[in-house]
């Protein structure tokens, strides 16, 4: 295990000022240079279209990518609950160094702590760019803007807009981008997803793409490369992210040399609703912010399956409020789904699987008023009623964990650069300052964190630090990156008809994409979702590597002759999803302790409580690809000075 790559440029002095003397410091770039410079932002989420639209609106020459059709359709828009922020406005006692203190502990110190910091410092301007931008926040009577409590804390810290946040706060960083597209300062190019990334003399210059449409693999160079493109949930196939999202992005940059950290910190969010049956293709999401007024229970005697309404109150465990008195319900997202888990596992669980527990709402009915409560959470309630056919204000809705956030990602220093200089990574898709658990409602604080406030700063101050010489698409690096594409592209395709008709595949195949990539989801699920065991992943490395034989071996794709081919796009994803899931084995061996969301079953207390080994695992795991070998895994020490490393306790 080897530290000398890895060089985070962690301030030094005061914490409480560290990045305001970082920011202070870093150097400059004169508006008239800025408009010589180019800068390329891969993806539009939060964290993209916020950093793209506040570096064309310094001066910059500014290209943006999205798969998408549209830059509103990323997956930011899918966010429910709210945004974390220490404003105050409660009066609950809520400040930064209390957000400081939520996020370190709750990522059960494994995240630096001046990143922690920062974040929370930023938070409350980020509050005030979003209003400024119109986003309609929900109000108190007074016209204060509202907050409300997530997991992990014992203040309200969270604005929200309903339970469509995200919605809301991309419409107005979309807003922002397409404001810098009509004054040409930005150019939008959609339906394009990144195959390779293009690096020159080792320094990141480009991206090669794949037209949607057209199959034409295309050329985009800057100066600086900029990659928010989102986590990596749909390795477990069923999650709560959109069916396209992928980890083509990083896991191409990380073969391209940029080091890839913590790849098994996952996040399995307790609130879901519960698979329907075996050819379903996503899961659906309940906001956390549902367990503000929801009461989880499940039954007290195993197997009971009567009407939920006619158990009498004596015979149901609300086992969250009875083993965390002081959290109740509000516990982080681990503790609540590896509990929920245990007892469904025991035969407590509830629904046609047994694997679901009640979210009850009729106390808060109750004691608020129906037309209240669905002034809350309105259309959450109304789509729990159209999926499962149950009104959730009469019947306590039926929840279960399913796969949701990865605070795994590219490595990126203190100035949000990877190990490959040049090319900076944003949003869920670096490895974030969450640690090993995320609390609720920071995702959307820390990408637009990145976007707005730090990756403008640290952009700059390297690119005023660099030469610029002129790369053209017929540079050596260029024509190599668009060949290794062209080639994984050639390798799939077989001519139509030389495959089963209907399958989508041809040649040895016989076998959907689909399907290979539900029987990756189900191997990663059982072996690295809520609970891992060594035995179980070392069994999981050798299931995964006669998967990926046979899937090199038959995978193929039919060409009909037509550009647009989404078989092909889902094998390019697989492939690249078959890559990152062993490395997530490998990650969730080697790290021989408990921490947040990584919970071994051979490390955890006498009351089932993860175990922490910080003499030997205070630090961040950081994968270097090896082509044709295996990773090596370095590490960054982590160190604190602020708060000391301690048991989390939410009892």
């Amino acid at each position: 295990m080897s530290r000398s790559r890895l060089d985070p440029r962690l301030p030094e002095g005061p914490l409480g000022s560290a990045w305001q003397r970082t920011r202070e410091g870093l150097a400059l770039i004169s508006p008239s240079n800025k408009r010589r410079l180019q800068v390329l932002v891969v993806g539009t989420g939060l964290a993209g279209s916020s950093a793209a639209a506040t570096l064309a609106e310094q001066g910059y020459r500014v290209q943006v990518l999205t798969y998408h059709d549209s830059p509103r359709r990323a997956h930011s828009v899918a966010a429910q609950g709210g945004i974390n922020a220490a404003r105050n406005y409660a009066g609950d006692g809520d400040s930064v160094e209390r957000l400081f203190r939520d996020t370190v502990r709750g990522g059960d110190f494994r995240a630096r702590e001046a990143g922690c910091h920062r974040l929370a410092e930023i938070s409350g301007a980020i509050i005030d760019q979003c209003v400024a931008q119109g986003v309609p926040f929900a109000r108190e009577y007074g016209g204060l803007l509202a907050q409300r409590n997530f997991g992990g804390a014992l203040v309200s810290r969270t604005f929200y807009a309903r339970g469509q946040t995200g919605q809301q706060l991309l419409y107005g960083a979309v807003q922002a981008l397409l404001r810098q597209v009509e004054a040409g300062r930005v150019e939008l190019f959609t339906r394009r997803e990144m195959l390779e990334l293009i690096s020159v003399e080792g320094v990141a210059r480009g991206v090669v793409c794949r037209h949607r449409l057209s199959g034409e693999l295309e050329t985009f160079l800057a100066d600086a490369v900029v990659l928010a493109t989102g986590g990596y949930s749909n390795v477990f196939h069923l999650s709560t992210n959109a069916v396209q999202s992928n980890a083509s992005a990083i896991w191409r940059a990380h073969c391209r040399g940029a080091l890839f950290a913590n790849p098994c910190f996952t996040q399995i969010h307790p609130t879901c609703i519960p698979s329907g049956d075996g050819d379903q293709s996503k899961l659906t999401l309940m906001s956390e912010s549902l367990r503000n007024d929801g009461r989880l229970w499940l039954p007290l005697q195993p197997g009971d399956r009567r009407d939920p309404n006619s158990i009498p109150e004596a015979e149901r465990d609300y086992f969250l409020e009875r083993q965390y008195p002081t959290y109740g319900n509000m516990v982080p997202r681990d503790v609540a789904s590896r509990r929920a888990r245990e007892l469904c596992l025991a035969g407590h669980g509830v629904g046609p699987s047994g694997r679901s527990v009640y979210l009850d709402l009729a106390e808060a009915i109750a004691r608020d008023g129906k037309e209240a409560i669905e002034s809350r959470y309105g259309n959450l309630l109304e789509m729990y009623a159209r999926i499962s056919g149950e009104d959730p204000t009469t019947t306590p809705l039926r929840i279960y964990p399913a796969p949701h956030y990865t605070m795994g990602g590219l490595w990126v220093d203190y100035h949000l650069m990877s190990t490959i200089p040049g090319l900076f990574v944003l949003g869920e898709a670096n490895f974030s300052e969450h640690g090993a658990n995320r609390l609720g409602a920071s995702a959307l604080m820390q990408g637009l964190a990145d976007g707005y406030f730090i990756a403008p700063a640290t952009i700059t101050a390297w690119l005023a630090d660099q030469p610029h010489p002129a790369v053209h698409a017929e540079h050596p690096a260029c024509r190599e990156a668009r060949a290794a594409a062209a080639a994984r592209i050639a390798a799939l395709l077989v001519p139509a008809g030389d495959g089963p008709a209907g399958t989508g595949t041809g040649g040895a195949g016989r076998r959907p994409v689909e399907l290979w990539h539900r029987q990756l989801g189900q191997l990663m699920i059982e072996a690295c979702g809520i609970s891992r065991q060594g035995g179980q992943l070392k069994s999981a490395l050798l299931e995964l590597e006669a998967l990926r034989g046979r899937c090199a071996e038959e995978l193929r794709v039919s060409d009909h002759g037509t550009a647009n081919n989404p078989e092909l796009e889902k094998a390019l994803r697989l492939q690249d999803f078959l890559g990152l899931a062993e490395l997530m084995l490998r990650d969730a061996l080697a790290r021989e302790e408990s921490c947040g969301a990584h919970f071994r079953q051979e490390h955890q207390s006498a009351d089932g409580e993860a175990r922490r080994d910080d003499a030997n695992f205070a630090h961040i795991a950081a994968w270097e690809h090896r082509p044709g070998a295996e990773p090596v895994r370095h590490s960054e020490p982590l160190s604190y000075s602020a708060i000391q490393p301690s048991q989390r306790n939410y009892r």
